[in-house]
């Protein structure tokens, strides 16, 4: 077992958890720690450590007390140390929604129907306090893979032409998304837990914004972690419009949002197989 960072003895006894066994969880494609804390009585909790300066678990905190606060269901705070990077959350348990799926696979079409009922949900609220998804942000995330992809694949790109290329199929997704709805981000079944009492738990969402309907829909029903088939995603979509106002251009933006965050993994797995050695991602 790897070293535990400094300070979690002393963050873990001021939240009062101090008689509680520590059991390191594995890890995902960020700086972040994660500890299961198991209670001589059997209760547990779940300890994030995302330390500065490469985390900052402040934007996770906002996020989930404004869930929390709306009534969707992220995991409930415990205990906070933000300067020292120490959040104590609810846990919610082992059944992530890909895991579960693969040992249950009967059970994958009501699974995404909950998880677009959710989704829903979550549109209809108003946008939260959260930044704005804008074309800088797009061009960011989609510039990833002309940064990372294509020097490593060997690829010479217009890198002017593909920023322009960009601005033009962007242009109408941008025009359509105001006023917008909070975006999760990285909402797929790697980040949704299902819980005993049969709802599903939200996680990983502290990179949430105030974007276009599309984005959350593209993440869950075109993962880049599992296959969901063609035949799934277009009933999930029937689901959602019969859940959801739909603007005219709704399918177009689905389909160039699509691309958009297809180029972001894309160069998010190279990024983190050269600069930060996780080749696993590709």
């Amino acid at each position: 077992m790897s070293e535990l960072p400094h300070g979690l003895h002393q963050f873990v006894e001021s939240a009062g958890w101090q008689q509680a066994a520590i059991e390191p969880i594995p890890g995902d494609a960020s700086f972040r720690r994660y500890f299961r804390l198991r209670s001589p009585t059997g209760e547990t909790a779940m300890l994030m450590h995302a330390p500065p300066p490469h985390e900052d678990p402040v934007p996770f905190l906002t996020v989930a007390h404004w869930l929390n606060a709306n009534a969707m269901r992220g995991p409930a705070i415990l205990a906070e140390d933000a300067a020292q990077g120490w959040v104590l959350t609810e846990d919610f348990g082992n059944d992530r929604m890909k895991e579960w799926i693969e040992a249950n696979p009967a059970g994958e079409e009501l699974a995404y129907r909950k998880a677009i009922e959710a989704v829903a949900a979550l549109h209809r609220l108003p946008p939260g306090p959260f930044p704005a998804y804008d074309m800088a942000v797009y061009q960011r995330e989609a510039g990833l893979l002309t940064e990372w992809f294509c020097p490593a694949a060997g690829i010479e790109v217009d890198a002017a032409g593909y920023a322009a290329a960009w601005d033009q199929v962007l242009a109408p997704v941008l025009a359509e998304q105001a006023p917008g709805v909070t975006v999760l981000r990285d909402y797929h079944a790697e980040n949704i837990m299902l819980l005993p009492d049969g709802g599903q738990g939200l996680i990983d969402f502290q990179d949430a914004l105030v974007g276009h309907p599309t984005y959350d829909l593209v993440s869950l029903l075109q993962d880049a972690r599992r296959d969901v088939s063609p035949e799934l995603e277009a009933a999930m979509l029937d689901h959602y419009r019969a859940l959801a106002e739909t603007g005219q251009h709704f399918d177009a933006s689905y389909a160039v949002l699509g691309a958009q965050r297809n180029a972001k993994i894309v160069g998010i797995f190279t990024r983190l197989w050269q600069r930060d050695g996780k080749p696993r991602y590709l």
